[in-house]
């Protein structure tokens, strides 16, 4: 958002760090599946064994389903709040749980490699379900349920993302109106495939929103499949630094358009990290790329007051 209100609002900006901005993410300007694409890698490249553990839980879960009481067995294995309605309720709380641990995989806490811990060494079991459940308490802890918990108006635990609720509506009001995000499931990951359908993002908003998204009004408003075109020949001053943990990473800005926009990407890096408060933990190339986007600022305000002295 950063980069397009100084593409819009020049006069009123110096320059813009866009950190973490996925501004191809739109109009199938990238593929919708390169996001869960970046999420199976990053548990891939923690361990292949935690990868196929969950690449095999999803049949897993279909076929304790389909066994006589299998809901009321899904719902004892995983503590759930209150017994699952359907088997999609206890699916859709792991799909955002290893999402939210791929877009925040920052290095002081590394919720994947936590996740993965926990799965390949299947403290309360060996099964597939019993791994997959020992990697929630790894990640979450056990001392309440946590799944279909009644407070929370999302499955992605709140204790994790420190996430207020009024940001989740409001980002989720966001997306569901102008900023349309398209993210699917390939064949090639550890989730089940699940191509992009605009049609039913549209149905679901209007439910959870009573609002119809704009699907295409960004990239009118703001140049769509010609974007980096634009931003070379109008746009200045703008820093696009990425993550490449980061799913979203996957609908940025990766390489340097002109002299004054430029590209920064860490290849450990997490979502927005490098405006994260600094840390004495911090590693050294996370402190690097910090110092590298303060230099630039600093030439932008520099330039900015020797313009202002050449007026007068």
């Amino acid at each position: 958002m950063a980069s397009w209100f100084r593409l819009k609002y020049p006069h009123l900006t110096i320059g813009a760090l866009a950190s973490s901005a996925p501004i191809l993410s739109t109009d199938d300007i990238v593929h919708p599946n390169a996001y869960m694409d970046v999420v199976s890698r990053d548990f891939k490249e923690v361990s292949d064994t935690c990868y196929e553990t969950i690449l095999n839980s999803w049949s897993e879960i279909d076929r304790v389903t389909s066994e006589t009481n299998g809901l009321s067995i899904l719902s004892k294995k995983f503590n759930t709040c209150s017994p699952l309605n359907n088997s999609s309720e206890l699916s859709h709380y792991l799909e955002n749980m290893y999402v939210f641990a791929a877009q925040y995989n920052h290095p002081s806490s590394s919720p994947v490699t936590t996740i993965c811990n926990g799965i390949d060494k299947a403290s309360f079991g060996n099964d597939v379900l019993d791994k997959i459940y020992s990697g929630i308490v790894a990640f979450i802890g056990n001392d309440t349920c946590q799944i279909n918990d009644p407070t929370s108006i999302s499955e992605t635990p709140i204790s994790e993302t420190d996430i207020e609720t009024e940001t989740r509506m409001g980002w989720g009001w966001q997306i569901c109106s102008e900023l349309v995000v398209r993210h699917g499931i390939g064949n090639d990951t550890m989730f089940r495939p699940s191509p992009f359908d605009l049609e039913k993002y549209i149905s679901n908003c209007k439910e959870e929103y009573d609002v119809s998204p704009r699907s295409h009004w960004i990239s009118t408003y703001y140049g769509g499949h010609n974007l980096k075109t634009i931003l070379q020949r109008f746009g200045s001053n703008i820093i696009f630094s990425n993550g490449l943990q980061d799913p979203l990473s996957s609908g940025g800005i990766l390489h340097d358009l002109s002299k004054s926009i430029v590209a920064i990407y860490t290849k450990k890096g997490s979502h927005c990290l490098d405006i994260q408060s600094s840390s004495p933990s911090d590693p050294v190339w996370l402190i690097k790329q910090r110092k590298q986007e303060v230099k630039i600022i600093k030439r932008w305000i520099a330039q900015y007051y020797t313009d202002l002295d050449a007026l007068h």
